[in-house]
């Protein structure tokens, strides 16, 4: 009975964290197309700085790596196994 518990509670905070998730994603959207309206990267709420500003990474393109050189990409690449923990 305990075991059922525990999953039951666990599937119960993980449909919490989805919906504070999806609520964190709302507001943060709002707060960017205030920004947007107002046409700055950089605002002033209360005691927050707010900041949405473009960031330039550089990523490594995996699929073309590997499509251009089959042979390298499999000298480099090594198996992984891992475990996943699931409730249905």
């Amino acid at each position: 009975m305990e075991l059922a518990y525990k999953a039951e509670e666990l599937k119960r905070l993980k449909t919490k964290v989805d919906t504070l998730t999806k609520d964190i994603a709302a507001i943060e959207d709002e707060l960017k197309a205030e920004m947007a309206a107002r046409e700055t990267d950089e605002l002033t709420a209360g005691i927050f700085k707010l900041r949405f500003r473009k960031v330039k990474t550089n990523r490594f393109n995996t699929s073309a790596f590997k499509s251009k050189y089959a042979e390298l990409y499999q000298q480099f690449t090594t198996p992984v196994e891992s475990k996943r923990f699931t409730i249905a």
